[in-house]
């Protein structure tokens, strides 16, 4: 959790009964839907589908070069399978997202009993790793349905998504990334990736972007 930050918009204790919630319409695509009180210029960036034992500690060295925090929304079995990168994000003050636990795709279809399923055994995995239950949750390729945010409601976690997604995964070329994402503005929450195949664009790109968004005076928060 970013320090100083109002209190989040829902209910952000995994299975307390005794927290009145809401049953969320969408995912927070935004800053201000998650802290509604965060400052005008903040901004939030999340990485997504590690860790992974060659991309995650590239990232988070820029990330300590440029003194910003972030989200990593993490897969199940590679929490599982590097404990010790779940450990390292916690520890250099970074938030932890639940990204499912195999990252299965099209989320959405999937039958309620498996998606509850994925949701749970990535929550145990990731707390099994990091000793921290993750609060938020990130459908696997942003695909949610009523059904989805409902069993997310019911586990007392934050549906997240993203307004800013430079489509890195994709590999579309390191200049193309850096000029999607340098098209932030105050509020956006940005999307990139850490997992999930060869995030050398990826890396490239956030050592223009982080400092040159930084230098317009946004603020990078936690979600």
């Amino acid at each position: 959790m970013a320090v100083g930050l109002p209190e989040r918009a829902v209910a952000a204790t995994v299975g307390d009964p005794a927290v009145p919630r809401t049953a969320p319409v969408k995912p927070a695509n935004r800053v201000q839907d998650v802290w509604p009180g965060v400052a005008h210029d903040a901004i939030a960036l999340t990485i997504d589908d590690g860790p992974h034992p060659r991309w995650t500690p590239q990232v988070l060295e820029l990330l300590r070069q440029n003194g910003i925090r972030a989200t990593f929304s993490l897969i199940g079995v590679q929490a599982h399978a590097y404990p010790d990168l779940v450990k390292r994000i916690l520890a250099e003050g970074h938030d932890i997202c639940n990204h499912s636990m195999t990252h299965p795709q099209p989320f959405n279809r999937a039958a309620p009993d498996t998606i509850r399923r994925q949701i749970t055994d990535a929550q145990s995995a990731i707390v099994d790793a990091g000793g921290v239950p993750p609060k938020l949750f990130r459908a696997p390729g942003g695909d949610w349905s009523t059904t989805v945010l409902s069993i997310v409601e019911d586990l007392g976690m934050i549906p997240i998504g993203w307004d800013v997604d430079p489509r890195d995964w994709s590999r579309p070329g390191t200049s193309l990334v850096t000029s999607r994402l340098l098209a932030a503005r105050p509020g956006d929450i940005l999307l990139c990736h850490d997992g999930g195949g060869d995030r050398a664009q990826t890396i490239e790109s956030l050592r223009t972007v982080l400092p040159e968004l930084k230098s317009r005076g946004l603020e990078f928060v936690t979600l």
